[in-house]
């Protein structure tokens, strides 16, 4: 079934995990018609069980009709995209992804289509697939493009009005520095976090791993949320981003290894200045600028 609307309030979704399930939402809810793209029918039949869009199929022709379309494939995808997909997006639309990985993305993705913007929403839950979408998963959240000197500037401004909608904070950036920023905020906390669910998960007998577990709260729920996320995805910010997580892992060592050697050498006033320093350093790094 088609339905009969304008084609610019025609939205395309490719992939209908948290991200696109929860963009086909909230964009249903502003008004728009939204067509999504799952890649099998059992998906497809879920998605629309839970009315993630209008219209759900897992033949990408029906994106003919859609003047913008979210490419919300996983990194892996984004980066080897399908013929099938390509051929089925016109060209005269606008496109966007929502990786959180943007200069490779951006390098592939110019040569494929004339109106492409390189996005990044940036939020989440440790929820994914079919069923994590959800309402309003994008407000007061950063919504970061990075542009380029080829980027088309209508379709960037199109993609401004569609991010201010839903809420989000509007960032440009460079695609290098976005990503070196992301490893430092998103990716390097990833599996900072999992290697601390490793070291209290193994090799630990099982009365303490039980007293542990009783006794486990918010402290650790904050610090070992992440670290319990989509494997996939933890993955591909690895792997995409290797270059700017290895040199911030060098970093984050330095640091660790002294906050072991004030502990070994009991240098307790050393270690107190070093957390009295990053106390005040992270104040300062999560207080906003007021308007």
């Amino acid at each position: 079934m088609e339905l009969k609307t304008k084609p610019s309030k025609n939205i395309g979704i490719v992939g209908l995990g948290l991200i696109g399930g929860s963009l086909g939402l909230d964009l249903q809810k502003l008004g728009y018609t939204v067509y999504g793209i799952s890649h099998r029918e059992k998906t497809a039949q879920k998605a629309r069980e839970r009315k993630l869009a209008q219209i759900v199929s897992t033949d990408p022709s029906i994106l003919k009709s859609c003047s913008l379309i979210f490419i919300a494939l996983p990194l892996e995808q984004l980066l080897n995209p399908s013929s099938v997909l390509i051929n089925a997006i016109p060209k005269n639309a606008v496109v966007t992804d929502v990786g959180s990985v943007k200069l490779p993305i951006l390098n592939i993705w110019n040569k494929l289509h004339p109106r492409f913007v390189a996005s990044h929403p940036m939020t989440g839950t440790e929820e994914s697939g079919v069923n994590a979408g959800q309402h309003n998963l994008f407000k007061n959240k950063p919504w970061v493009v990075t542009p380029n000197e080829e980027t088309d500037q209508k379709a960037l401004k199109k993609i401004e009005q569609i991010a201010l909608s839903l809420g989000c904070q509007w960032i440009s950036s460079e695609a290098q520095t976005h990503d070196e920023a992301v490893s430092l905020i998103s990716h390097l906390p990833v599996l900072i976090s999992s290697a601390l669910v490793k070291t209290v998960c193994t090799d630990i007998n099982p009365s303490l791993y039980s007293l542990a577990k009783s006794i486990a709260s918010s402290g650790f729920n904050d610090t070992s949320r992440v670290g319990g996320g989509n494997p996939e995805l933890g993955v591909s910010m690895a792997k995409f981003n290797k270059a700017n997580l290895k040199r911030h892992f060098s970093s984050y060592r330095h640091s660790l290894d002294l906050f072991e050697k004030h502990l070994l050498n009991e240098n307790w006033n050393e270690l107190e200045k070093m957390l009295a320093n990053t106390q005040e350093q992270r104040q300062n790094f999560m207080s906003k600028p007021t308007n």
